[in-house]
């Protein structure tokens, strides 16, 4: 069975657990991605920025897709983050993905040097041609610097091996119905932003969403709703993630938060971060606590326990 490029349905981001000398912990990813198939998950990404994707070397990440490869199965799709400024190096990032189990390269554009629109199609033509991977284009302007107007993004959506695009350009929710109604129909569009707006990306045809990876098991019983049609019930299953889904999004803590949530929950042994990430202070921590109470997610769990 060859592994599924298909991006539609919900995609969490993993975080990379880490030891707290900050070395890779694969067994804390593993029961994370295992978390994640009990949840009833349509894929995963790892390499993203809610992975500390910019942390870690080419050997970790050729460890990360082995577990992922692994405990996920061998049909779900898996996307890989790619985050080279350069043609070559996103072509060997996207080469080595592939080699390694990957089936779709999420890429986001050159951004140490302001590229044209002319360069962005050029690079991402390349890297598509010459990658061996599904390109999915990450819109994420707030971390790259640049700006993919809709226009682009639809002569992006023109080149071969091109087939999907994650927006996080707030306000996400027009652009993603912008972008739907200037594709073809088979050129899939996401949303990120820690699911901040999905129900509305949905309601202007999204087809899958990728936030971070700690409710997966919280948001999908949300999105099955909306998709039976019970909009109201899912109306109200969001508004009550919605406090967790905003502390997520804070800039420079939000890895922080990720794994405390995920440590607390049983998932992973370390809340550990690599710099330049900085872990939440003590006010900050209580305050989630009061948001997991909330939710009924408890105390911490001995972790490699069930999650709750």
């Amino acid at each position: 069975m060859s592994r599924s490029a298909d991006v539609r349905g919900l995609i969490p981001v993993l975080a990379t657990p880490f030891h707290p000398d900050g070395s890779l912990d694969t067994g804390s990813l593993r029961r994370l991605v295992e978390f994640s198939v009990r949840s009833g998950v349509d894929g995963v990404a790892v390499f993203g920025f809610a992975s500390e994707g910019f942390t870690l070397t080419t050997p970790e990440r050729a460890a990360i897709l082995a577990v992922v490869r692994e405990a996920l199965g061998p049909a779900l799709p898996i996307v890989a983050g790619v985050s080279a400024t350069g043609t070559g190096d996103a072509i060997d990032q996207c080469r080595a993905a592939a080699d390694a189990g990957a089936s779709v390269a999420m890429l986001i554009p050159p951004f140490m040097v302001k590229p044209s629109p002319a360069q962005i199609v050029d690079f991402y033509g390349a890297v598509a041609a010459a990658g061996g991977l599904s390109v999915m284009v990450q819109d994420a302007p707030a971390s790259t610097g640049v700006n993919l107007p809709v226009p682009l993004i639809v002569e992006l959506s023109k080149l071969d091996g091109v087939d999907s695009v994650k927006v996080e350009t707030q306000p996400t929710t027009p652009k993603v119905g912008a972008v739907i109604e200037a594709t073809a129909t088979d050129f899939l569009v996401l949303g990120g932003q820690n699911a901040l707006f999905v129900l509305e990306e949905y309601a202007r045809g999204a087809v899958g969403t990728m936030p971070a990876s700690e409710f997966p098991d919280l948001l999908g019983p949300v999105l099955r709703a909306y998709q039976a049609g019970a909009a109201a019930e899912a109306r109200a299953g969001f508004n009550r993630l919605l406090p967790l889904i905003r502390f997520g999004l804070q800039p420079g803590i939000a890895w922080s938060i990720h794994k405390h949530v995920l440590h607390r929950r049983g998932i992973i042994a370390s809340t550990t971060v690599r710099a330049p990430a900085v872990d939440a202070d003590p006010a900050t921590l209580a305050a989630l606590a009061l948001i997991l109470d909330d939710l009924g997610l408890g105390g911490t769990e001995e972790v490699g326990g069930p999650a709750r």
